[in-house]
C-alpha cells in the first residue's frame, strides 16, 4: 500500500533529509500545522520557534531542493526500508534516482550496507509481480557478489566462487547472469596464471593501470645525479658519509636510477634515514622531491624525519568530489576521476616518495602512478608485514613479489636506545615468534587480564593513571588500539569510559547539537579535504578546540578543520581506535588491548601492526590466552587474490 502523505513527510523530516532542519525543529513541525508538503510555506515555517523570515525562506528552498530524496522516501516506506537510504540514493544516482530505481530496483545493491533482501523488497514495491528470476536481478547480483569479495580485500573471485554464491541467492542460470554482467561492462573475466576469474571492471582497470604505469616509468627512467662511490675506508671498515649501511645505500641508488623501486623492512631498520638521505641526494643533484603518505599523521612524521614538506597522497593529487555512477546510474570505470592531478596535469616533482605503502589500495595506487609523468622516479616505502590496505588489493606485496622492480629489504635492527624493546618484540613477531619480554626500563609492559571487562578496566587505569604517573607520559600522548568496535574492550565502550574520566561531557545528555565537547580526542573515518580551512583525511587523530554555531573545530595537527553538516558523521571519539584505523600513524605511547572476543580475528599482520604503532612505550593488555601465540606463529592471514602480479609479468 502507498504510505500516506503525512507518514512520508514525517519520515522524511525525522531522517535528517531536510538540510537545515534539526531534530528540535522537526519535532515542532506538527504542532505548527506542518504535516504534509502542502503545508510547507514561508509563513508556516516562520511560526516555528527561533525561525525568522530569513531562515524560513532558506528552509523552504532547502525543502524544494531535497524533493528527489522526498520522492524516494515514499518508495522506501512502501518496501519497508529505512527512509535515510533516500539521501544516499540521490548522492549515488543523482536527481533522477527515483526513475532509475523504478526501472531497475536492484541498483540499490550499489549502496554499501544494503542486502539482497533489501533490494528484493524494493523490487516488489516498485514492480508488483516481479519474479526472482528477473534478468536485472541476476545481473546485479554478479556485481554484488564481487563487491562483497572486494570488501574482504580481493580484486578477483574464481568462477566457482561466484557461481556458488549466485546459486545460493536463487539465480537459476549463473552463467547467463555472468555473461550479462560482463556485457554490461561492470564485470569482466580475467585470466591469471592459476585460475579463470572474474573482477569488477573498476578494480581490473586499476590493476592494469598500475602495471602499465610501472612499465612506463621503468622504460622512461634516466639516471639522477651520480651513483656515489660514497663509501670510504676507515680502520679497515667501509664508512658511508650519510651513515648508511651498504643495503640502505643500495636503496638510495635504486631510487636515483630506476623509475620505480621499493624499500621495505620492519621498525628500527633505518627506512626513514634512507629516505632522508635520498632527499639530500636529490637536492644536491638539483632535483625536486615530493613526500607523501596515506594519512596526515604519517605525512607529518615523514616531514619531520626528512626536514622537508610532506602531505597526504589525497592532498598531493588534489582530491575532488566524485560520483560513483554515470548519468545512466551505472558504476563509473574511471577510477582517477576524483583527482585533479593525472595524466593531463602530472605532478611537478622529479622524485616521488610514498611512505606507509602497505595501506595503498589498487585505485589509489593507480591514480598516484598515473599522475607521475614519464621520467619521474617513484620510491615506494612500506612494511609488507603490516596489515594490507582497507580497500581491495595488496599493492606493496604484489610489487615486491612480482620480481619486476628493484626491491631492497632492510633487516638489520638499529633502533636500540630509541625503541629497543619495542623494535625487538616487533621484529620477533614479524618473523613469527613471540618471545618473553625483556624490558627492565618498562618500554614494553605486558598486562594480563581475564575477560573483556577486566581488559577495559586495565586500559582506563593505564591511560589515566599508571603510565602518566610511572613513566611521565601524559594521557594526551597515549593512544589505545584495539581490534574490535563492540564489547567492553571495543572502541565504542572504551571511548565512553575514557571520555568520562579524561573529558566529562560539558552539557547535559541530549542537549546541544553535537556529541562532542572541547577537549575531546577524535579520529576521522573518511576524507574531507574540502572542509575549511585545511580539511582532514581518513585516520587523522585530532582534538576538538571549539564547539559553537553548529560547527565543531578540530585541530588535526596538520591544521584546523571547521566541521559541520554531513562531515560531522565522519568523525568519532578517538581515545581508542581500531588497529586498521591506527595504521600509518605512530604515537609516543600505545596501549594495545587484546580482549577475548578478538581471539578469532587475530593474525600476525594485525598483531604486528598494533605493536608497531608505539614509539617510546607499549603496554599490551592481554586477554586472549593462547590465541595470541597461535596467531603470531601461524600467519593465518592468507594472501589476497589479485591480478596485479600477472599484469606486471
Amino acid at each position: 500500500m502507498q504510505p500516506s502523505d503525512d507518514r512520508v513527510f514525517a519520515a522524511f523530516c525525522a531522517s535528517g533529509l531536510w538540510p537545515g532542519l534539526g531534530i528540535t525543529l522537526a519535532g515542532a513541525l506538527a504542532e505548527a500545522g506542518i504535516r504534509t508538503p502542502g503545508d510547507v510555506t514561508t509563513s508556516a515555517l516562520a511560526s516555528l520557534p527561533k525561525v525568522g523570515q530569513l531562515r524560513a525562506g532558506r528552509l523552504l528552498s532547502a525543502f524544494i531542493a531535497a524533493q528527489p530524496a522526498y520522492d524516494i522516501v515514499a518508495l522506501l516506506l512502501q518496501a519497508g526500508l529505512a527512509p535515510r537510504l533516500a539521501g544516499r540514493c540521490v548522492e549515488i544516482f543523482g536527481p533522477g534516482a527515483l526513475r532509475l530505481l523504478k526501472d531497475d530496483p536492484w541498483r540499490l545493491l550499489q549502496l554499501s550496507g544494503v542486502s539482497v533482501a533489501d533490494a528484493d523488497a524494493l523490487a516488489r514495491a516498485a514492480l508488483p509481480g516481479i519474479l526472482p528470476s528477473d534478468d536485472r536481478r541476476s545481473r546485479a547480483l554478479v556485481g554484488w557478489v564481487l563487491t562483497q569479495v572486494a570488501r574482504d580485500g580481493d580484486t578477483l573471485a574464481t568462477l566457482e566462487r561466484v557461481t556458488d554464491d549466485l546459486l545460493s541467492y536463487r539465480v537459476a542460470d549463473p552463467q547467463a547472469a555472468i555473461a550479462a554482467a560482463c556485457e554490461a561492462g561492470a564485470v569482466e573475466a580475467v585470466s591469471t596464471v592459476l585460475d579463470s576469474t572474474l573482477a569488477l571492471t573498476r578494480y581490473a582497470e586499476a590493476e592494469r593501470e598500475i602495471a602499465s604505469s610501472v612499465h612506463r616509468l621503468t622504460d622512461a627512467a634516466k639516471q639522477i645525479g651520480q651513483v656515489r662511490p660514497a663509501r670510504r675506508r676507515k680502520a679497515g671498515e667501509d664508512i658511508d658519509p650519510d651513515g648508511l649501511d651498504s643495503v640502505q645505500r643500495s636503496a638510495v641508488d635504486n631510487a636515483l636510477t630506476h623509475g620505480l623501486s621499493v624499500l621495505t623492512g620492519g621498525p628500527g631498520t633505518g627506512k626513514s634515514r634512507t629516505v632522508a638521505t635520498l632527499v639530500r641526494e636529490a637536492e644536491r643533484a638539483g632535483k625536486s622531491v615530493a613526500l607523501a603518505a596515506p594519512t596526515g599523521r604519517a605525512a607529518k612524521r615523514l616531514a619531520e624525519l626528512c626536514d622537508a614538506e610532506a602531505m597526504t597522497i589525497h592532498r598531493m593529487l588534489g582530491v575532488q568530489p566524485r560520483s560513483d555512477t554515470d548519468d545512466d546510474g551505472n558504476a563509473r570505470v574511471d577510477f582517477s576521476a576524483g583527482f585533479a592531478r593525472g595524466a593531463d596535469w602530472p605532478l611537478d616533482q622529479d622524485i616521488v616518495v610514498v611512505d606507509e605503502a602497505s595501506m595503498l589500495d589498487v585505485e589509489l595506487a593507480a591514480a598516484l602512478l598515473r599522475a607521475c609523468a614519464d621520467g619521474t622516479h617513484v620510491l615506494v616505502v612500506g612494511d609488507s608485514a603490516q596489515l594490507p590496505s582497507i580497500g581491495p588489493g595488496q599493492v606493496l606485496a604484489d610489487l615486491i613479489g612480482s620480481n619486476t622492480v628493484p626491491v631492497v629489504e632492510l633487516t638489520t635492527l638499529y633502533r636500540q636506545e630509541a625503541g629497543g624493546a619495542i623494535a625487538r618484540l616487533a621484529t620477533a613477531v614479524r618473523s613469527g615468534s613471540l618471545p618473553a619480554v625483556d624490558s627492565p626500563e618498562r618500554e614494553v609492559v605486558i598486562v594480563p587480564a581475564r575477560g573483556s571487562a577486566e581488559c577495559a578496566h586495565r586500559v582506563v587505569q593505564l591511560m589515566t593513571d599508571s603510565i602518566p604517573r610511572a613513566l611521565e607520559i601524559p594521557a594526551e600522548q597515549i593512544q589505545v588500539v584495539t581490534p574490535v568496535h563492540r564489547g567492553p574492550a571495543g572502541t565504542l565502550a572504551l571511548n565512553a569510559a575514557l571520555k568520562a574520566v579524561l573529558n566529562p561531557p560539558k552539557a547535559p545528555s541530549g542537549k546541544g547539537f553535537s556529541r562532542f565537547d572541547e577537549g575531546d580526542r577524535v579520529v576521522a573515518t573518511a576524507n574531507h579535504l574540502e572542509v575549511s580551512p585545511t580539511g582532514f583525511a581518513n585516520g587523522e587523530v585530532g582534538v576538538v578546540t571549539k564547539v559553537a554555531d553548529k560547527v565543531v573545530t578540530v585541530d588535526f595537527g596538520s591544521g584546523p578543520a571547521e566541521i559541520s553538516g554531513k562531515a560531522l558523521a565522519d568523525i568519532t571519539h578517538g581515545w581508542a581506535i581500531t588497529v586498521h584505523r591506527a595504521q600509518g600513524s605512530e604515537f609516543r605511547a600505545v596501549i594495545v588491548v587484546l580482549p577475548p572476543e578478538a581471539g578469532r580475528m587475530l593474525s600476525r599482520p594485525l598483531v604486528y601492526t598494533g605493536l608497531t604503532r608505539a614509539q617510546r612505550h607499549l603496554s599490551i593488555v592481554h586477554g586472549t590466552g593462547p590465541a595470541l601465540a597461535h596467531a603470531v606463529h601461524d600467519i593465518r592471514n592468507k594472501p589476497r587474490r589479485t591480478a596485479l602480479r600477472d599484469f606486471l609479468g
